[in-house]
Protein backbone atom coordinates (compact mmCIF):
# COMPACT_ATOMS: atom_id res chain seq x y z
CA UNK A 1 0.00 0.00 0.00
CA UNK A 2 2.78 2.28 1.07
CA UNK A 3 4.44 1.52 -2.46
CA UNK A 4 1.29 2.68 -4.36
CA UNK A 5 0.79 5.79 -2.32
CA UNK A 6 4.15 6.80 -3.01
CA UNK A 7 3.93 5.84 -6.50
CA UNK A 8 0.67 7.93 -6.65
CA UNK A 9 2.36 11.03 -5.13
CA UNK A 10 4.90 10.93 -7.53
CA UNK A 11 2.53 10.72 -10.68
CA UNK A 12 0.55 13.60 -9.03
CA UNK A 13 3.57 15.83 -9.06
CA UNK A 14 4.84 15.12 -11.98
CA UNK A 15 1.40 15.81 -13.51
CA UNK A 16 1.44 19.41 -12.07
CA UNK A 17 1.62 22.17 -14.38
CA UNK A 18 5.17 24.13 -13.85
CA UNK A 19 5.32 27.31 -12.25
CA UNK A 20 6.48 30.49 -13.72
CA UNK A 21 7.99 31.60 -9.77
CA UNK A 22 11.34 31.63 -8.64
CA UNK A 23 12.03 29.04 -5.97
CA UNK A 24 14.23 31.04 -3.08
CA UNK A 25 15.52 30.34 0.41
CA UNK A 26 16.81 32.75 3.17
CA UNK A 27 17.48 31.92 7.28
CA UNK A 28 16.01 33.07 9.75
CA UNK A 29 16.40 32.23 13.34
CA UNK A 30 18.30 29.16 12.19
CA UNK A 31 16.42 27.95 10.00
CA UNK A 32 16.40 27.17 6.13
CA UNK A 33 13.14 29.32 4.92
CA UNK A 34 11.72 28.72 1.27
CA UNK A 35 9.39 30.90 -0.81
CA UNK A 36 8.64 31.62 -4.43
CA UNK A 37 8.79 34.93 -6.22
CA UNK A 38 6.44 35.73 -8.78
CA UNK A 39 7.62 38.49 -11.56
CA UNK A 40 5.62 39.13 -14.30
CA UNK A 41 8.02 39.39 -17.59
CA UNK A 42 6.85 42.72 -18.66
CA UNK A 43 7.28 44.35 -15.33
CA UNK A 44 10.20 47.18 -15.23
CA UNK A 45 12.57 46.76 -12.56
CA UNK A 46 13.13 50.50 -13.16
CA UNK A 47 9.87 51.91 -11.47
CA UNK A 48 8.80 50.19 -8.28
CA UNK A 49 6.35 47.33 -7.76
CA UNK A 50 3.83 46.94 -5.44
CA UNK A 51 4.43 43.22 -3.05
CA UNK A 52 1.36 41.01 -2.10
CA UNK A 53 2.11 37.89 0.39
CA UNK A 54 0.43 35.12 -0.28
CA UNK A 55 0.28 32.77 2.36
CA UNK A 56 -1.34 29.39 1.96
CA UNK A 57 -3.46 27.42 4.21
CA UNK A 58 -2.68 24.46 7.09
CA UNK A 59 -1.14 21.40 4.39
CA UNK A 60 -0.63 23.61 1.54
CA UNK A 61 2.49 25.37 0.12
CA UNK A 62 3.26 27.95 -1.53
CA UNK A 63 3.63 26.37 -5.00
CA UNK A 64 -0.16 24.99 -3.84
CA UNK A 65 -1.01 28.55 -3.08
CA UNK A 66 0.20 29.81 -6.49
CA UNK A 67 -1.51 27.31 -8.79
CA UNK A 68 -4.95 27.75 -6.56
CA UNK A 69 -5.75 30.88 -6.35
CA UNK A 70 -4.90 33.39 -9.86
CA UNK A 71 -2.66 35.70 -8.11
CA UNK A 72 0.20 35.01 -11.15
CA UNK A 73 -3.03 36.44 -14.03
CA UNK A 74 -3.58 39.41 -11.50
CA UNK A 75 -0.40 40.38 -11.86
CA UNK A 76 0.39 39.89 -15.29
CA UNK A 77 -2.65 42.39 -15.47
CA UNK A 78 -1.80 44.85 -12.94
CA UNK A 79 1.87 45.30 -12.68
CA UNK A 80 2.60 43.56 -9.29
CA UNK A 81 5.16 41.46 -7.41
CA UNK A 82 3.91 38.17 -5.70
CA UNK A 83 5.34 36.34 -3.03
CA UNK A 84 4.25 32.97 -2.05
CA UNK A 85 5.76 31.74 1.43
CA UNK A 86 6.27 27.98 2.78
CA UNK A 87 5.04 27.35 6.67
CA UNK A 88 7.00 25.22 8.56
CA UNK A 89 4.96 21.33 8.16
CA UNK A 90 2.82 23.12 5.84
CA UNK A 91 1.84 25.52 8.70
CA UNK A 92 2.22 28.68 10.04
CA UNK A 93 2.75 29.95 13.91
CA UNK A 94 -0.33 32.15 13.90
CA UNK A 95 -0.93 32.57 18.01
CA UNK A 96 -3.21 30.85 20.59
CA UNK A 97 -3.07 27.46 19.31
CA UNK A 98 -3.05 27.31 15.68
CA UNK A 99 -1.62 25.71 14.14
CA UNK A 100 0.15 22.38 13.74
CA UNK A 101 4.03 22.26 13.99
CA UNK A 102 4.42 25.63 13.47
CA UNK A 103 2.66 26.38 16.76
CA UNK A 104 3.94 23.44 18.80
CA UNK A 105 7.77 24.26 18.22
CA UNK A 106 7.52 28.10 18.37
CA UNK A 107 8.27 28.98 15.25
CA UNK A 108 8.65 32.77 15.08
CA UNK A 109 6.60 33.29 11.50
CA UNK A 110 6.62 36.99 12.02
CA UNK A 111 10.14 37.28 12.16
CA UNK A 112 10.36 35.38 8.84
CA UNK A 113 7.47 37.63 7.36
CA UNK A 114 9.61 40.37 8.26
CA UNK A 115 13.00 39.51 7.27
CA UNK A 116 11.37 37.67 3.85
CA UNK A 117 9.75 40.97 3.00
CA UNK A 118 12.66 42.92 3.51
CA UNK A 119 14.58 40.27 1.08
CA UNK A 120 12.26 41.09 -1.96
CA UNK A 121 11.91 44.55 -0.98
CA UNK A 122 15.51 44.92 -2.13
CA UNK A 123 15.58 42.07 -4.32
CA UNK A 124 12.47 43.18 -6.31
CA UNK A 125 12.71 46.98 -6.15
CA UNK A 126 9.22 46.98 -3.65
CA UNK A 127 7.34 50.10 -2.94
CA UNK A 128 7.08 50.54 0.40
CA UNK A 129 4.07 51.96 0.75
CA UNK A 130 2.48 49.19 -1.01
CA UNK A 131 2.94 45.83 0.74
CA UNK A 132 -0.26 43.87 1.14
CA UNK A 133 -0.89 40.44 2.79
CA UNK A 134 -3.48 37.50 2.26
CA UNK A 135 -4.04 34.63 3.25
CA UNK A 136 -6.15 31.05 3.36
CA UNK A 137 -7.37 29.84 6.88
CA UNK A 138 -4.45 29.09 8.89
CA UNK A 139 -2.19 31.64 6.33
CA UNK A 140 -5.41 34.00 6.87
CA UNK A 141 -4.58 33.47 10.52
CA UNK A 142 -1.20 34.26 10.22
CA UNK A 143 -2.25 37.55 8.11
CA UNK A 144 -4.14 38.73 11.40
CA UNK A 145 -1.23 38.02 13.50
CA UNK A 146 1.02 39.57 11.38
CA UNK A 147 -1.03 43.04 10.84
CA UNK A 148 -0.68 43.06 14.83
CA UNK A 149 2.83 42.19 15.51
CA UNK A 150 5.18 42.47 12.22
CA UNK A 151 7.79 45.63 11.60
CA UNK A 152 6.27 46.14 7.98
CA UNK A 153 3.95 48.78 7.49
CA UNK A 154 1.09 47.46 5.66
CA UNK A 155 -1.15 49.70 3.31
CA UNK A 156 -4.18 46.67 3.58
CA UNK A 157 -4.72 42.89 4.74
CA UNK A 158 -6.97 40.35 2.88
CA UNK A 159 -7.92 37.39 4.95
CA UNK A 160 -9.68 34.20 3.89
CA UNK A 161 -12.05 31.84 5.55
CA UNK A 162 -9.87 33.12 8.87
CA UNK A 163 -10.48 34.55 12.28
CA UNK A 164 -7.90 35.42 14.93
CA UNK A 165 -6.76 32.86 17.11
CA UNK A 166 -5.37 34.69 20.04
CA UNK A 167 -5.71 38.48 21.71
CA UNK A 168 -3.95 40.88 19.67
CA UNK A 169 -2.07 43.15 21.67
CA UNK A 170 -2.56 46.15 19.70
CA UNK A 171 -4.90 45.97 16.43
CA UNK A 172 -3.80 48.57 14.04
CA UNK A 173 -6.14 51.04 12.20
CA UNK A 174 -5.95 49.19 8.92
CA UNK A 175 -7.74 48.81 5.51
CA UNK A 176 -9.46 45.24 5.45
CA UNK A 177 -11.37 42.76 3.26
CA UNK A 178 -12.02 39.75 4.56
CA UNK A 179 -13.92 36.90 3.34
CA UNK A 180 -15.97 34.10 4.49
CA UNK A 181 -18.21 31.21 3.91
CA UNK A 182 -21.29 31.05 6.36
CA UNK A 183 -21.20 27.20 6.07
CA UNK A 184 -17.26 26.93 6.74
CA UNK A 185 -17.12 24.47 9.13
CA UNK A 186 -13.15 24.52 9.82
CA UNK A 187 -13.04 27.97 10.95
CA UNK A 188 -17.03 28.64 12.39
CA UNK A 189 -18.47 32.07 11.10
CA UNK A 190 -20.00 32.35 14.86
CA UNK A 191 -16.49 31.28 16.49
CA UNK A 192 -14.89 28.42 18.68
CA UNK A 193 -13.64 24.80 17.72
CA UNK A 194 -14.08 23.87 14.13
CA UNK A 195 -14.14 20.37 12.80
CA UNK A 196 -10.49 20.03 13.15
CA UNK A 197 -8.02 21.13 16.29
CA UNK A 198 -8.41 20.36 19.61
CA UNK A 199 -7.88 23.04 21.91
CA UNK A 200 -8.13 25.89 18.97
CA UNK A 201 -10.70 28.06 19.74
CA UNK A 202 -11.76 30.85 16.86
CA UNK A 203 -12.92 34.30 17.63
CA UNK A 204 -16.16 34.97 15.62
CA UNK A 205 -15.48 36.66 12.18
CA UNK A 206 -17.49 40.20 12.98
CA UNK A 207 -15.35 40.15 16.40
CA UNK A 208 -12.31 39.77 14.44
CA UNK A 209 -13.13 43.07 12.46
CA UNK A 210 -14.54 45.06 14.94
CA UNK A 211 -11.11 45.51 16.22
CA UNK A 212 -10.63 46.82 13.29
CA UNK A 213 -13.69 48.92 12.92
CA UNK A 214 -12.73 50.24 16.43
CA UNK A 215 -9.28 51.20 15.85
CA UNK A 216 -9.85 52.79 12.52
CA UNK A 217 -13.14 55.06 14.41
CA UNK A 218 -15.11 53.09 11.59
CA UNK A 219 -19.02 54.31 10.91
CA UNK A 220 -21.86 51.53 11.16
CA UNK A 221 -21.51 49.02 8.17
CA UNK A 222 -23.52 49.12 5.12
CA UNK A 223 -24.42 45.92 3.63
CA UNK A 224 -25.40 45.21 -0.07
CA UNK A 225 -26.67 41.63 -1.51
CA UNK A 226 -26.77 40.24 -4.69
CA UNK A 227 -27.80 36.50 -4.38
CA UNK A 228 -25.61 34.53 -1.87
CA UNK A 229 -23.26 37.37 -1.57
CA UNK A 230 -23.14 40.05 1.40
CA UNK A 231 -20.72 42.69 1.15
CA UNK A 232 -20.67 44.69 4.89
CA UNK A 233 -18.90 48.20 4.46
CA UNK A 234 -17.69 50.43 7.22
CA UNK A 235 -15.93 53.51 6.13
CA UNK A 236 -13.47 54.79 8.84
CA UNK A 237 -10.82 57.50 9.12
CA UNK A 238 -8.08 57.99 6.71
CA UNK A 239 -11.17 57.51 4.19
CA UNK A 240 -10.32 53.76 4.61
CA UNK A 241 -12.72 50.88 4.99
CA UNK A 242 -13.02 47.48 6.66
CA UNK A 243 -15.33 45.06 4.26
CA UNK A 244 -16.93 41.53 5.34
CA UNK A 245 -18.14 39.67 2.41
CA UNK A 246 -19.94 36.44 3.20
CA UNK A 247 -21.23 33.80 1.13
CA UNK A 248 -24.53 32.23 2.42
CA UNK A 249 -23.69 28.33 1.30
CA UNK A 250 -19.89 28.67 0.91
CA UNK A 251 -18.01 26.65 2.90
CA UNK A 252 -14.47 26.29 3.75
CA UNK A 253 -12.87 28.15 0.41
CA UNK A 254 -11.41 30.34 -1.75
CA UNK A 255 -14.25 31.79 -4.19
CA UNK A 256 -13.54 31.63 -7.47
CA UNK A 257 -10.28 29.14 -6.74
CA UNK A 258 -8.97 26.04 -8.50
CA UNK A 259 -10.68 22.93 -7.03
CA UNK A 260 -8.67 20.82 -5.40
CA UNK A 261 -8.25 17.62 -6.28
CA UNK A 262 -6.51 13.87 -5.80
CA UNK A 263 -6.15 11.80 -2.71
CA UNK A 264 -5.25 14.96 -0.72
CA UNK A 265 -8.40 16.87 -1.14
CA UNK A 266 -10.17 13.58 -0.63
CA UNK A 267 -8.64 13.00 2.95
CA UNK A 268 -9.23 16.69 3.95
CA UNK A 269 -12.88 16.67 2.63
CA UNK A 270 -12.16 19.95 1.26
CA UNK A 271 -15.35 22.12 0.49
CA UNK A 272 -16.00 23.22 -3.01
CA UNK A 273 -15.05 26.75 -4.07
CA UNK A 274 -17.92 29.24 -4.37
CA UNK A 275 -18.55 30.42 -7.83
CA UNK A 276 -20.69 33.05 -7.22
CA UNK A 277 -17.67 35.61 -7.35
CA UNK A 278 -13.69 35.31 -7.90
CA UNK A 279 -11.99 36.26 -4.63
CA UNK A 280 -8.62 37.29 -6.18
CA UNK A 281 -9.38 39.81 -8.40
CA UNK A 282 -11.97 41.58 -6.08
CA UNK A 283 -8.73 41.51 -3.22
CA UNK A 284 -6.47 43.12 -5.83
CA UNK A 285 -9.07 45.80 -6.67
CA UNK A 286 -9.14 46.50 -2.75
CA UNK A 287 -5.63 46.73 -2.25
CA UNK A 288 -4.74 49.02 -4.96
CA UNK A 289 -7.06 51.74 -3.37
CA UNK A 290 -4.73 51.96 -0.54
CA UNK A 291 -1.22 53.38 0.28
CA UNK A 292 0.54 52.87 3.73
CA UNK A 293 1.50 56.52 3.36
Amino acid sequence: MTRWLSLFCVVAVLALPALASDPQTLSVGGRDRSYRIYRPPTLSRQAKAPLVVMLHGALGSGAQAERAYGWDREADGHGFVVAYPDGIGRTWNAGGACCGRANRTGVDDVAFLDTLIAAVSHAENIDPARIYITGMSNGGAMTYRYACEGHTRLAAIAPVAASFTYACPAVPALPVMAIHGLQDRTVPFQGGEGRRGRNLVWMPVEASLDQFRHAGHCAAASVSRAGVVAVSTARCDRNHDVVLITVADGGHQWPGSEREAGLGAALLDLDTPSAAFAATPRLWNFFARYTSD
